[in-house]
């Protein structure tokens, strides 16, 4: 972490976004690199290039359930005048020895096995009788017809040109191709090409493991009953989940009450499944912003060298917020305010960079793009602030509508939302028909 201010210099100065973030991004290194079967690597970032060892597919095989045939057999072959072939045995998937189609001569093979030799091309079943021995006149498929060698006819009522319904070797990827690239996000195709090219492990930056814990005597568990002056606990979940959608996993803490020794131990004890620590509430000015409390003797610099500030941004909302590092190992802690709206916000701002740093990737924030400001009334934005406003991001049209209001509370408003539109510190009012920056969530 960068030599932060003395705490007081901190509270005093208004921090922008980017120094805010900035100063996080140059705390957060990536984590180290693991060796991890291919399952477990799923969501993972690779930090090698996987060549390819072996041609796929590996030899030539055919996509269709029918006959291997030789070309010059069956030209000019009809309904009429169908060319008959001796079958001199069955290819199915997996076969060692294969029979060898000679002059006037095919093998019943099915999908995904070899070519035989001396066979060109591959006609379909439905281009032929079905041929006749060994069960295929019943209108059994390859794999169930008769033995290797066994005796039959075929009569193929079409002709077939050389390759037709072959898949060429290495008509996929080459032996020596580059398979994936270092930094690849390995998701369920990748994981499928890497066990098709026989890598049973692989070498990847595992995914950050993330504690969320939100703060407040006055937080009841979903599920529990309601008391006077309670409210359910709603900023875990949103945290948890979006730091999942964000590349993580995610540990969630059940609400910390307004006690400092009671979160300082709960932080201690969660430190040992960490690699980012983020908390939510009792970051403001309050008489029981416990975060605060809690961390301020830690941002006088610990034995263990950790260090905290708590810090006012030129944003809205969201103007509270804590960041450090804690612990043996350093582990970075995000404190973000506790209004829902307020909370989600600064996670795509500043937790979500972290965690995609964490996990080595170069691009950390969610793209964003130019829209065109669709609404009745103009936006108003306090002076020196950098506000963030729900929207609802039309691509087609090129532009983005308000969804609920302001308030750093309407979650209801937020879960509606797709977007973020972004309102610069100098300007206090939008009128509709501007174009402005919008943050794409999803």
């Amino acid at each position: 972490m960068s030599s932060p201010a003395p705490q007081d210099t901190a509270q005093q100065r208004l921090w922008s976004v980017d120094e805010h973030l900035a100063d996080i991004l140059a705390a957060v290194r990536p984590l180290e690199p693991i060796e991890l079967q291919l399952l477990d690597a799923q969501g993972c970032v690779l930090v090698e290039d996987v060549t390819v060892p072996v041609a796929l597919p590996p030899f030539d095989n055919s996509s269709m359930d029918g006959y291997a045939v030789r070309t010059a057999d069956v030209q000019g072959a009809s309904e009429e005048f169908p060319a008959v072939l001796t079958v001199v045995g069955d290819v199915a998937a997996g076969s060692g020895e294969l029979p060898t189609v000679g002059p006037g001569q095919a093998a019943r093979i099915m999908t995904g096995a070899p070519l035989p030799p001396g066979a060109e091309a591959v006609v379909p079943v439905e281009w032929t009788d079905g041929g006749t021995g060994g069960g295929a006149a019943a209108g059994m498929s390859p794999a169930r017809a008769a033995p290797a060698g066994a005796a039959g006819e075929v009569r193929v009522h079409r002709p077939a040109e050389a390759r037709a319904h072959v898949r060429d070797r290495g008509s996929d990827v080459q032996a020596g191709d580059l398979a994936l690239a270092a930094g690849t996000v390995l998701g369920p195709p990748q994981i499928a090409l890497l066990a098709a090219v026989g890598r049973g492990t692989v070498r990847v930056r595992p995914r950050p493991r993330v504690v969320v814990l939100s703060t407040g005597s006055e937080l009841v568990q979903p599920g529990e009953a309601l008391t006077s002056g309670t409210i359910y606990d709603s900023n875990s979940f949103a945290l948890a989940a979006a730091a999942r959608d964000a590349g993580a996993i995610a540990y969630r803490v059940g609400a910390v009450a307004d006690d400092a020794d009671t979160l300082r131990a709960t932080i201690e004890d969660q430190l040992i499944r960490a690699d980012l620590l983020v908390t939510t509430g009792g970051v403001s000015v309050g008489a029981y912003d416990v975060v605060k409390e809690a961390l301020t003797a830690v941002g006088e610099g610990d034995v263990d060298g950790s260090r905290m500030e708590f810090r006012k941004l030129a944003m809205q909302p969201g103007k509270p917020q804590g960041f450090g590092s804690i612990g043996p190992d350093h582990t970075p802690l995000l404190a973000l305010p506790g209004n829902p709206v307020s909370s989600y916000v600064s996670f795509e701002l500043f937790v979500r960079p972290a965690i995609r740093a964490l996990m080595g990737l170069p691009d950390v924030s969610r793209p964003v793009v130019r829209a065109t400001l669709k609404a009745d009334r103009p936006l108003r934005s306090p002076a020196g602030r950098r506000q963030f406003l729900r929207g609802a991001h039309d691509a087609a049209s090129g532009t983005v509508s308000p969804v609920g209001g302001s308030g750093s509370h309407l979650i209801a408003a937020l879960a509606h939302a797709d977007s973020l539109m972004v309102v610069p510190e100098d300007v206090t009012s939008v009128e509709p028909g501007t174009e402005l920056d919008v943050v794409l969530l999803g």
